[in-house]
Order: C-alpha cells, then structure tokens, then sequence
C-alpha cells in the first residue's frame, strides 16, 4: 500500500481531533493510502515536541514553511489560527501538496478566493474541516432529502449557542484566545459558530441568495494578552439573520457565546411539504423525523436511533445500538478524503464549497452594517 505522509500545522484543539483521525482511520476503514504521521509544524519548540512525541509523530518542524519545502510531505493540514490559512494553503498548493484547512477556509470571502485559485490551479485534492456533514444522522437527512422523501423545502432553521466569553475579565488575543481578536479570526460567532450552521444548510438546502442580519458585540473593551492594554473587541458575540434560499425556502440562524448553560448547543430543523427532520448535536445519534403520509392513527415524530449497519458510516464501528462521538466525524472525514485523493480528487466540502460559506458570512457580516438585505455572492467557475 501507498503511504501518504502528512504535514499538519498547529497543535491545539483542532490539531489533536484530526490527529486522532489520521491514527483511528486506517484502524477501521479500508483506505487507498496509509496514512503516516510524518511532521507537525508550530512556533512553540517545547510544546510541538511535546505534541509530536505524543501523537506519534517521527518529526517537528518550528516553521510551516519548512513542513511545506520538505519533500517527504504529501498533504499539508492546516489546524492552526484564521490568519494563517491563506498563506499556508496557497504555498502548499503551489508545492503540489494535498491540502487540508480548518474551517472558515479565509477570514473572508477575498481570502478564500486566492485559496481555491490556488488548489485549483495547481490542481491538488482539497477538503475544508466541516465535520458536522458527517455524523451519521446528518448525513443520512441529506440522503433523505436526496431521495426526495421531504418533498418540497420550505423552511430551514438553526442555531448554534454557547456562553464561554461572557465574563468582561476574559481577555483576548495570545494563543488560548484568539477566536476573540478580530485580526486573527476575522469575526466572531458569524464565522465560528454561524459557518458551520451554514456549511450544512448548504450542502442540505442549497444556495443562499440574500441575507438580512445583526450582530452585538455585548463586551465593547477586553485587555489583550500578548499586549497587556485594553483594546476595544472587534469580532461579534451574538449573530442572528433571516435568509432566502435558491430553491424559495426560508430559514433562520442564530449563533452566540451568551447563552448561559449552552455549551455547543448546534440544532437543525427542516421542514418540507412531506415531512420533517431534526437534529440536535447534544443527542447526535437521534434523528427525529416526521411524515405526512404515514397512516393517521399513528402519525407522528419518529425517534431513530441512527447506530445500524444500513444507515451512514456506521458499518465500519461497533454493533447496532453503540454509539460513536464527535471525534468519529473527523475520521468519517479523513477516510472518505483519502477515498477522494485516490482518484485525483477534491472532497466536498472542497475549498470552492468553504468559499460559498465564506460569502454568506461576508453577506451577513454587511447586512448587520447596512441594517439592508443583502445579496449573497457567488464564484465564477474559475476564480482568479
């Protein structure tokens, strides 16, 4: 078997769940390539030495730029903060590497343009880390709606809350933080939180034309980490907008981090003219489902228990009735990637998916200024 040596870059929380994936994937999918955990790349020496010996990983490399020139590197996964995603992704396109990117793909939708030029061009198999695509219950909605079952769409809605940044004592900024300086990640909850919402309602639902929104920054001044001072706080806590999509359904969104007792609270539901699902991230296995044209008498919410052998991905795990995590969604991820790469191909959600992500963000992120509906952008076939 082909190895396929990878190069990931950061070692924080997202660095360990695709880690997790490289190591659990070949365990349990039978997968083209074997993947080896070749380097980690981050500026910190003790701490990436830590993480490498402790993953697994043969070597470790202080600059990203050493992991790209290195010739023994065949996918470069990025895990490392908003800011750095482009410059990592177009250099590792432009070396020929496989790339892999942490979601958002770009602070905004001009940055992640100058992304899928660059695997496109260079034409290298590519996949954003939008894992809720791939639990299981998730995926078989799509599958539902595929097949029709839902019939018409009408209505979408989601939300995704928690409630970690509410304390005013809370700084920004520094390495722990970044999700709350705004150079680094861009926004706030609209393309933390609220991305992820629409990555799936995309794949779900299609096109998002026009957006109405607004935004609250409820903690105007945090003191910056790495600076010491007080700086006023330029991301969004709390993001909320109303939306049409392609197909004339309607849906609403909400994500924020001043939900007391929300810790990642992520909901869909999506309503049809035949029936109803969803979807609670908190029960992730249950998908609640309703059809119209069930007898009568007995009509109502179904609870599936998605676990069996016949339902998305879960042949590859334990028996019917035992459960898998969030975790599982990155190695769902990763071993359909590695399906994908065989044969000269990028996954969905490719770049050019993250990018239509990103459009909608920079459209809800305008509307919350303008207090206007706004259009929502899309890509020409190449972009430049």
């Amino acid at each position: 078997m082909t190895s396929l040596n990878i190069g990931l870059v950061g070692y924080g929380f997202m660095g360990r769940t695709h880690s997790n994936a490289f190591l659990q994937a070949p365990r349990f999918f039978d997968l083209p390539y074997k993947p080896v955990l070749k380097a980690v790349a981050a500026r910190n020496e003790d701490r990436v030495k830590t993480f490498a010996a402790n993953w697994g990983y043969e070597s470790y490399e202080t600059d990203w730029r050493k992991l790209i020139d290195r010739k023994d590197i065949d996918v470069i996964d990025i895990a490392s903060p908003n800011d750095t995603h482009r410059e990592i992704a177009v250099a590792a396109a432009r070396a020929g590497k496989m790339v892999m990117c942490e979601k958002p793909l770009g602070r905004t939708a001009a940055e992640a343009e100058t992304m899928v030029a660059a695997v496109e061009s260079a034409g290298v198999p590519n996949t954003v880390w939008y894992n809720y695509r791939r639990v299981p219950a998730v995926t078989m909605i799509k599958q539902l709606i595929d097949e029709g079952k839902l019939g018409r769409i009408f209505h979408y809605r989601a939300k995704f809350l928690q409630d970690w940044t509410i304390s005013k004592e809370l700084p920004q900024g520094g390495e722990g933080l970044w999700r709350l300086d705004v150079s680094v990640a861009g926004s706030g909850v609209t393309g933390d939180l609220l991305a992820h919402n629409i990555d799936t309602a995309l794949w779900l639902n299609g096109p998002i034309t026009e957006v109405t929104a607004m935004t609250e920054t409820f903690i105007k001044e945090r003191k910056h980490t790495i600076t010491g001072t007080v700086q006023p706080v330029g991301i969004d806590d709390a993001s909320a907008f109303l939306c049409r999509f392609e197909n004339g359904s309607l849906a609403m969104f909400e994500a924020t981090r001043y939900a007391r007792g929300h810790k990642a609270l992520y909901t869909l539901e999506i309503n049809g003219e035949h029936a109803s699902a969803f979807w609670d991230l908190h029960d992730l296995h249950r998908l609640q489902y309703f059809d119209h044209r069930d007898e009568g008498r007995v009509r109502g919410w179904r609870n599936i228990h998605v676990t069996d052998s016949d339902q998305p991905y879960m042949k590859h795990w334990w028996v019917p009735g035992l459960q898998i995590g969030y975790e599982h969604t990155f190695t769902h991820q990763f071993a359909d990637f590695l399906e994908a790469a065989a044969k000269g191909k990028a996954l969905p959600p490719t770049f050019r998916d993250g990018l239509a992500t990103d459009y909608v963000t920079d459209a809800v992120l305008k509307s919350a200024r303008t207090r206007q509906w706004e259009k929502v952008a899309t890509a020409a076939a190449t972009v430049s």
